[in-house]
């Protein structure tokens, strides 16, 4: 019999005892009083088609597991809705020194099984995740961390080998959770129970379902006002249709898709809400290539992108133009190609390519995959290349495989142009702009070099000045749109349905693509 089952056996067992004593005479001054009602819990269904693969902060990372993870377990630090800069959660934490960051934790803080959590347990979290180092998670993100020293019961320190301003915001993920020493194993991966010190605990786990409940000693600013949340996996767009439809779920998530929703949008008795995505597309320059190379072929085919366009014909307007690696909403952000290139405009590309004394059309040969970015692919490709020939500066050849070959392809420099997303692993400016720059980047293959780049990002990782900080960013991107590596064109967003009595469903809504449920309520 596992841990879980006993301890409800348990509970029955002392509940069924209560039930004796109450109707043998002795009071209960929990029960209600004649007259009164006893409160109805609320108690909400969460339908999806994702399935959690992971119960344990330092596995997989996820979209449904990242739903779970995030409200099971506490981190020291946290996000919270229009708020971009990271505030405490187990912790107050500050920079003692620019290697240094000590987190304070707060008093009286316990795990549901009514551990103590110390800052032993915060020790305890980050060399279990490092060591670890479980394929799929985000370990690698904590490089710059030395050590976590505990100098006593209520204090973690953070012990790094070199300044990393982007620490406060990697603790703010769910591989920083806080786990209860005393119930995972130092090395290995925690199956199927999970202890954590969030706003809900873990009351059942099977396949297709987990069920959380209410943690009434949850000491954060996500106290839960719901008192529990059933989250299932169905099959396919139309099961979840269903669900949310006909009322059988309270709120839907992910697998619904541009049809579905737009019929959702003029349906009685649900609410679309959304909010943007840290989802990104963008087009990457093969620097292998010869055109490619030339900086002005770049900055010309950039200055005829029309992303407003590219968003209403493939996606109908589900997508935003994005003009910046660095969506909006996160710290430093700036429209630097908007800046750079104002409106798409046909007689200024011309104008870059004739003071480089190149000769109009260009033969592209453009790249794209039907086998990893969406239904909208193929519709998106053909939008791009519809614009650049209507300039008459360019000719587009498009070329596709499956993903696999694809990833062997871009590398390998098979095309001047190709599509490509970014999705980052944590809530911050650099990890959008340290794939396209840094020489072990994501993107370094593509081949992008730039002295000026390569100094801001050092520059803003390490300044701890916020406002100094956003300011090394702006410019950073400012770089990009110059030296045109790649080409952002929209941002995603995450969208959700509920139904029309549920409230604070824009809180629950992470730009990381997963669900915070704490808020929501009848």
């Amino acid at each position: 019999m596992s841990e879980w089952v006993r301890r409800v056996s348990a509970a029955v067992a002392v509940g069924a005892l209560g039930i004796c004593l109450a109707a043998c005479g002795e009071p209960d001054d929990n029960a209600p009083h004649p007259g009164e009602q006893t409160p109805k819990q609320m108690l909400l269904r969460l339908a999806t088609t994702d399935t959690v693969t992971s119960l344990d902060p330092a596995g997989p990372y996820d979209v449904a597991s990242r739903t779970v993870q995030a409200n099971l377990y506490q981190t020291l630090l946290t996000i919270l809705p229009d708020k971009p800069t990271p505030v405490p959660d187990a912790a107050d934490c500050q920079f003692d020194s620019p290697t240094t960051y000590t987190c304070s934790l707060k008093e009286k803080l316990t795990f549901p099984n009514g551990h103590q959590l110390t800052s032993s347990d915060v020790k305890f979290s980050f060399d279990r995740l490092v060591r670890l180092k479980t394929p799929g998670g985000l370990a690698p993100l904590f490089a710059s961390v030395k050590s976590v020293s505990t100098p006593d019961p209520l204090t973690a320190v953070f012990n790094l080998t070199s300044p990393d301003a982007r620490l406060p915001y990697l603790l703010t993920t769910t591989a920083a959770s806080i786990v209860d020493e005393q119930s995972y194993p130092a090395d290995a991966l925690l199956k199927d129970k999970a202890v954590g010190s969030g706003p809900y605990q873990l009351a059942g786990f099977t396949p297709g379902e987990v069920t959380l409940t209410k943690f009434a000693n949850y000491h954060g600013p996500r106290a839960a006002q719901n008192d529990g949340v059933t989250i299932t996996t169905v099959p396919n767009a139309q099961d979840l249709y269903q669900q949310i439809s006909t009322g059988k779920a309270d709120l839907a998530f992910h697998g619904l898709g541009p049809v579905l929703l737009d019929k959702l949008r003029t349906a009685n008795g649900v609410q679309v809400v959304d909010t943007g995505s840290a989802e990104i597309r963008l087009y990457a320059f093969q620097m292998k290539s010869l055109l490619s190379r030339n900086p002005a072929i770049r900055r010309a085919v950039a200055q005829v992108v029309d992303r407003s366009a590219i968003a209403k014909t493939a996606y109908a307007d589900h997508v935003s133009p994005l003009y910046s690696v660095v969506p909006p909403g996160f710290g430093g952000q700036v429209d630097a190609f908007r800046t750079e290139y104002k409106q798409p405009n046909k007689t200024a590309a011309a104008a870059i390519l004739k003071n480089a004394n190149i000769a109009a059309p260009v033969p592209l040969t453009v790249g794209w995959t039907p086998s990893q970015y969406g239904v909208g692919a193929k519709a998106e490709v053909l939008e791009l290349k519809r614009q650049l020939e209507a300039s008459g500066l360019f000719r587009v050849t498009l070329r596709s495989v499956e993903w696999p070959q694809y990833q062997v392809a871009t590398a390998a420099g098979a095309y001047d142009l190709f599509m490509t997303g970014w999705t980052p692993d944590y809530p911050d400016a650099d990890d959008y702009l340290r794939p396209f720059v840094a020489t072990d980047g994501a993107f370094a293959s593509n081949g992008y070099r730039s002295a000026a780049a390569t100094k801001l990002l050092q520059q803003q990782r390490g300044e701890q000045n916020g406002l100094q900080r956003d300011d090394l960013i702006g410019q950073l991107q400012g770089v990009i749109a110059t030296d045109v590596p790649v080409i952002p064109t929209w941002q995603a967003r995450v969208v959700v349905v509920a139904g029309k009595e549920l409230e604070n469903v824009k809180t629950a809504l992470d730009p990381l693509d997963f669900l915070y449920l704490s808020a929501l309520r009848h």
